[in-house]
């Protein structure tokens, strides 16, 4: 089996048609990628007992604490000496709930619920799901709260996701990819270009939760419903990688199995001015030439082979690809020499899949 990145000491493939894509590139992670540092600390911070959690605008920021009067607190003037920092501690203004940590989750839970059904009905929360979303300040660390879904862009919390790169390595020795065709009656990015296999939003963790509390257990109930965008109960990256393999692409777990965790990218993206932390989990699997996916669930319309040309040039010169996808599948030319390092620009795009 051919390796799954470019051996040490190998050359990068030898083809003029793999270079002068880096500005494209650039281009292409800068639109998932567009909230800078400065830009962030113009969002004001959501802090839960005492953690910060998430970047929200500060008319929602407003919002939140006049229809929370008595949950959420803002609070004013409290400036650190580093004011370079992007910590909540450097800004003037942050929004707390459960300020002195005397909470349960379930019980944050519970207070914040009919301040998110607030806002619903005064038209500032759109697009309800009736469903619940972690709150946490990052992967693996405790749940502190679980919020309606249709609030967690606006609040800025971080989310998290695994996107696989399916590959077959040619007689030839060269590389292709499988790409994904979503349907066109998807609600997000109808009809774009996308990977083989990604699942979005994750629960890393529900252990510090009640199994016996309603709200929990409706999270539950929602989490091992969702598809492509959700985690059973504790199910790490590596075995959500299987599962999404079986039921978006027909992949045999067998194969599925052989997905190798290449690392992670983020990006803050702006999602509708709202902060959208993103931090995707990458997998490669090599696949045999005889594989072909098939659609199982409705949600793209079919999957096609491209070469490493084609591929390039896709992302490079046009916008067919869904976004965080772009960003993915150019850590995956990196990784694999099929961007030099000779190339202007190289380094600036490799620092700038890690936001």
């Amino acid at each position: 089996m051919a390796s799954a990145s470019t051996p040490p000491g190998a050359a990068p493939p030898a083809s003029s048609s793999y270079s002068g894509h880096v500005p494209g590139f650039r281009a292409r992670v800068a639109e998932c990628n567009e909230i800078t540092p400065a830009d962030v600390a113009t969002y004001t911070p959501l802090v839960v007992a005492g953690v910060e959690v998430g970047l929200m605008q500060r008319a929602f920021a407003d919002a939140l604490v006049a229809h929370g009067d008595g949950v959420f607190a803002m609070e004013e003037g409290k400036e650190d000496a580093d004011a370079s920092s992007p910590s909540s501690s450097s800004r003037s203004t942050i929004v707390t709930l459960d300020a002195d940590a005397t909470m349960t989750a379930d019980a944050r839970t519970a207070v914040v619920a009919p301040v998110m059904t607030s806002l619903r009905d005064a038209g500032v929360i759109e697009g309800w799901r009736d469903e619940l979303f972690p709150v946490n300040a990052g992967y693996g660390s405790e749940n502190l709260l679980l919020v309606e879904r249709a609030a967690a862009s606006l609040l800025g919390i971080r989310a998290y996701g695994v996107h696989v790169n399916g590959y077959v390595v040619m007689p030839d020795g060269s590389k292709e990819l499988w790409v994904a065709r979503r349907a066109k009656n998807k609600q997000t990015f109808p009809g774009k270009l996308d990977h083989v296999v990604a699942g979005g939003e994750f629960v890393p963790d529900w252990s510090p939760y009640d199994p016996a509390s309603d709200a929990v257990s409706r999270g539950r109930t929602f989490l091992a419903r969702l598809l492509s965008s959700g985690l059973p109960a504790n199910m790490p990256p590596g075995t959500c990688v299987v599962k999404e393999c079986e039921e978006e692409a027909s992949m045999p777990p067998e194969l599925a199995k052989n997905a190798k965790p290449v690392g992670v990218v983020t990006y803050n993206q702006n999602y509708n001015g709202c902060c959208k932390r993103d931090v995707l989990f990458c997998y490669d699997v090599e696949l045999p030439e005889d594989f072909v996916p098939v659609p199982a669930d409705g949600e793209v319309e079919g999957f096609e082979r491209y070469t490493m040309e084609r591929a390039m040039r896709t992302i490079s010169q046009t916008t067919e690809f869904k976004t965080n996808c772009c960003v993915v599948i150019i850590d995956f030319f990196v990784r694999h020499g099929f961007v030099a390092p000779e190339e202007p620009g190289y380094a600036e795009l490799v620092k700038s899949l890690r936001s």
